[in-house]
């Protein structure tokens, strides 16, 4: 059993992580943390009430040194600050941040966040979209978990990048339940604001586009700055969690859409392709991301759904961990959807 701590366990990622930990086989609870302390797990989170009563501490970086790996559901700056003090005193513990502190080039992420104070350990991290690169988790100690819309965009796409080209502007319309946003209470989450709604929200601008354009043309296998454009605009439905992303682009030829996923995918463990449209009811609650596409007059349409505190976070985090580990990938991790 390796020892493990959550740090950030007040979120809804960090329940995640939590209710995934405390079933896992290889992995124990060693330590939980958040910015406060005070509490037990079940107090931050009712219910686990007569599940586990473990103490939450407030983050001590002497305290997390002493497992052998930990995960990290913090903002963007306060994960690096935490980061970069664990790896002064333990550079053999094994980190998987779902923050986006280590998942873009430094340019681009001082760019779109902030000064990045931890570029060393930027040089070092691996961006874990295990699907696509799961040769490079094996042995990583610096993982950058994916953001949630990027994870369902580019496992939607990426099988088709040989059909594009730099002239083939692709637009994404991605829409998200509500728990994408967080758990933290403001107008825009009220009952009266999202039930029986849907908007968008930073069109063009949502800080999870450069990470979609960046690694399109990192897994994509283009020439820099001759990948095509992804014009990414983001929704909020009125549902708790569960995400899907349509995204259309013309191509070089037509194709048969359905058996290009499913070579490219043949031996993938959590992707699933489907001939009819995708649902997000069948991942919800799992770690699955099911793709549907087709091709019509040179056009493509592709549409992917996902859990988005799920594959689009927190078990994808583990699965990494348990490539990282040399563990089986699926170790711990549910496979049946949340239905009814």
């Amino acid at each position: 059993m390796l020892k493990t701590a959550i740090v950030g366990v007040g979120g809804y990622t960090g329940l995640e992580l939590v209710k995934i930990l405390l079933k896992h086989p290889k992995f124990k609870i060693n330590y939980l943390a958040n910015t406060t302390g005070g509490q037990t797990i079940n107090e931050i989170h009712p219910s686990l009430t007569n599940i586990s009563s473990f103490k939450v501490d407030k983050i001590d970086i002497n305290n997390i040194v002493l497992n052998d790996i930990v995960f990290l559901a913090l903002p963007h700056m306060q994960s690096a600050k935490v980061i970069n003090k664990i790896t002064d005193k333990n550079k053999d513990i094994i980190i998987i941040d779902l923050s986006a502190d280590y998942r873009l080039d430094l340019d681009i992420y001082e760019k779109h966040y902030c000064k990045h104070i931890d570029a060393d350990n930027l040089k070092r991290s691996v961006y874990a979209l295990s699907d696509i690169n799961k040769k490079q988790i094996k042995g990583a100690k610096l993982i950058a978990n994916p953001g949630c819309y990027p994870t369902a965009t580019l496992l939607a796409l990426l099988p088709f990048a040989s059909y594009f080209n730099s002239s083939s502007d692709i637009f994404v319309d991605a829409k998200s339940g509500i728990s994408g946003a967080g758990k933290e209470p403001n107008a825009l989450k009220t009952f009266v604001n999202i039930d029986s709604n849907c908007f968008a929200y930073n069109t063009f601008k949502h800080r999870h586009s450069p990470e979609i354009n960046l690694y399109m043309q990192k897994f994509g296998n283009y020439e820099p700055n001759n990948a095509p454009h992804i014009h990414f605009s983001p929704h909020i439905l009125p549902i708790k969690r569960g995400m899907l992303i349509s995204a259309y682009v013309k191509i070089n030829k037509n194709i048969d859409a359905y058996k290009v996923l499913k070579e490219h995918y043949k031996d993938t463990r959590f992707v699933r392709v489907f001939k009819d449209e995708a649902y997000i009811n069948n991942v919800v609650g799992t770690n699955f991301c099911d793709i549907y596409a087709k091709c019509e007059n040179g056009v493509l349409f592709v549409c992917s759904v996902l859990d988005n505190l799920l594959k689009g976070a927190s078990s994808s985090a583990v699965v990494n961990a348990n490539i990282a580990c040399g563990f089986e990938e699926d170790l711990g991790i549910n496979s049946i959807a949340y239905i009814p």
